[in-house]
């Protein structure tokens, strides 16, 4: 069941994180206080997790998602939500994946951690151009992994 409703994009505290309240029970609506959701934000498309804070239900908007939009804290945006219960996988780039195989700490360690947080692993190896940072960063994800540490 899909939900549309009018946002304004609010700022967590002083750090550059930013979010949407949830102007409706998320748990009447979704039988959940935490639910995976497919959003869009002004048309934008997001997966992630509506989450219960303070008493209120927020779901959060990366700086990725505000800077398509052109949208930034105090701005009003067009929030639809509906249940996601497709299963997250992340696409492992095949260099980084052949070195988790041949790390068994590391990959046990991978396996563990939730979506978002190989996602975070995925996307910091990904955003960069050069390939020797590439596999630096490939290098130091994997010792990471091995010292069961995630990506902030």
């Amino acid at each position: 069941m899909k939900q549309e409703f009018t946002a304004i994009i609010k700022q967590h505290e002083s750090i550059n994180g930013a979010y949407v309240e949830i102007p409706f029970d998320v748990q009447e609506v979704f039988s959940s206080k935490r639910v995976k959701v497919l959003a869009t934000f002004d048309g934008f498309e997001y997966r992630g997790s509506i989450v219960s804070m303070g008493g209120c239900y927020l779901l959060g908007i990366t700086q990725q998602i505000r800077k398509e939009i052109n949208k930034d804290f105090g701005d009003s945006i067009v929030v639809v939500v509906e249940k996601d219960e497709e299963e997250r996988v992340v696409e492992l780039p095949s260099d980084f994946e052949t070195l988790l195989k041949e790390n068994e700490p590391a990959q046990s360690f991978w396996n563990s951690l939730s979506f978002s947080n190989k996602k975070k692993y995925v996307d910091w190896i990904t955003s960069v151009k050069k390939v020797d940072t590439r596999a630096e960063r490939i290098e130091k994800g994997i010792i990471m992994l091995t010292q069961n540490n995630k990506i902030k």
